[in-house]
């Protein structure tokens, strides 16, 4: 049986700020109307990181927006939320933030057979030559599969 998957939000800024690995999927605690207002789309992943402390996974910096819909007892938008992750999972994180410096990096935000679940990876930092590199191979990437496709269709 295939679960169906939407994306809710998207952090296309970590892969160019990061080289990201080793990714998990995690749970989101998340109130009725952040789930109701992370439906709609109104996610921001941009600034947003985790964190390990005491036994429990944070996320921080995530941006829900209220609900349009919502009464006085709507959410706040940029509160921690607590991520889902098994024991062992937290224990590997810190490890990994406190020996080799990573950051736990949310990627995406996503509904998987209607449960809200965050993508986190870690990652460690570009520098700004490796950022110019990665441009530079994707545009090499493209230029490469457009002459491919000029190529099979007959005009070149």
């Amino acid at each position: 049986m295939e679960s169906k998957i939407k994306i809710l939000s998207d952090n296309r800024s970590a892969g160019h700020n990061y080289f990201l690995s080793d990714r998990r999927e995690a749970g989101l605690v998340l109130t009725g109307t952040e789930v109701k207002a992370a439906r709609a789309g109104k996610i921001q992943l941009k600034d947003a990181y985790a964190e390990v402390s005491g036994n429990e996974a944070w996320l921080v910096n995530a941006h829900i927006s209220e609900y349009s819909h919502g009464n006085i007892m709507n959410h706040m938008p940029g509160r921690k939320r607590k991520l889902l992750l098994h024991r062992k999972e937290i224990e590997v994180l810190r490890a990994e933030t406190q020996q080799k410096g990573l950051t736990i990096v949310p990627t995406k935000v996503y509904l998987k057979d209607g449960i809200v679940k965050c993508e986190i990876a870690l990652g460690k930092g570009k520098k700004f030559h490796d950022k110019r590199e990665t441009e530079r191979t994707r545009e090499a990437q493209a230029e490469a599969k457009a002459g491919l496709g000029r190529r099979i269709r007959g005009k070149d």
